[in-house]
């Protein structure tokens, strides 16, 4: 009894040194990947000292800081679509819009620490959208062709994968191949087209989430440079301006160009010098004549021009 008597004082003051332990607050996801329209779980878990009935809020990082879950009930677009257990959060069928960073905040006014917090990530996954593809119906040999695939929805981004007449075709693995294609930006470019790369053409965007979407097939056709069309054409123009020139001359040469009812002279004016035609001048004159009336003549005497015998 004695020794036992001994040591029940230690041990009760080895109770009262020892370091209580404070509020604590952790999460055994830090980072949430769930699919659009799908149910995300953040998951908060405290430990408390004393307090039993820690205040527990939620609230979204952005622009600025705004509450999820506050005061017993959520808040805002949270509201009506999400539930807690303990202190973990269900959001209900997540858009793009709830992405982003999320904390948990425990207060415990009765602990010696008497707040804790973590953070979780939330990213909302998209799945590849049907590829905007824009692939040239014709094009000549020995050009350069391009052709492009894009998604723009899709999170993570999508990656591209080409294919002719239902066929895949590999990334080439050598420097000289004809084609080249980059998986990221969706583009596969010809350095030089040949007759063989006629086809039908399509590109298939997948990035891991859903089902992977393929864009519509279109024809795209290799033709030979019509050299003789060409030629034919030149020539044609050629000719065309040779007759003009040669008939121009000509012309000019007979005087057709140099032609005209009357002519024309300059005349002096106080500012400079007028250009006046003949038959202008004389249409001034019939003008002016119309209603000119002689002036009378004086009465001659007569005068004897030419002798007569009676």
């Amino acid at each position: 009894m004695m020794g036992t008597s001994l040591y029940l004082p230690v041990v009760i003051l080895l109770m009262q040194c020892s370091p209580s332990v404070p509020v604590t607050v952790t999460t055994n996801r830090h980072k949430v990947e769930v699919e659009e329209h799908k149910d995300a779980v953040l998951s908060c878990i405290f430990y408390t000292e004393k307090d039993q009935q820690p205040r527990i809020e939620w609230k979204k990082k952005g622009k600025d800081v705004s509450f999820v879950f506050f005061g017993g009930k959520f808040r805002g677009p949270f509201e009506g679509r999400a539930t807690i257990e303990g202190a973990t959060v269900t959001l209900k069928k997540v858009t793009q819009e709830d992405a982003g960073e999320y904390r948990c905040e425990i207060s415990a006014p009765k602990d010696s620490v008497n707040l804790g917090e973590t953070n979780v990530t939330l990213k909302v996954l998209v799945p590849p959208q049907t590829p905007l593809c824009e692939i040239p119906s014709s094009a000549v040999t020995g050009s350069v062709v391009q052709l492009s695939c894009r998604d723009q929805h899709s999170i993570p981004p999508a990656t591209y994968s080409w294919y002719k007449d239902n066929q895949p075709m590999n990334p080439p693995r050598h420097s000289n191949a004809t084609y080249l294609i980059n998986s990221h930006t969706g583009v596969l470019e010809f350095k030089s087209v040949a007759k063989e790369d006629t086809g039908r053409y399509s590109c298939l965007a997948s990035n891991g989430v859903g089902l992977p979407k393929m864009c519509e097939a279109k024809h795209m056709t290799i033709e030979d440079v019509n050299i003789t069309a060409i030629v034919a054409t030149v020539l044609g123009v050629f000719l065309a301006v040779l007759i003009c020139g040669c008939g121009g001359f000509l012309l000019q040469r007979n005087g057709f160009f140099s032609r005209h009812r009357g002519r024309s002279f300059w005349i002096s004016q106080c500012h400079g010098a007028a250009h006046i035609s003949s038959q202008t001048l004389h249409r001034a004159e019939d003008m002016s004549n119309v209603n000119y009336i002689p002036p009378p003549q004086e009465p001659q005497d007569f005068k004897h021009t030419q002798s007569f015998m009676l």
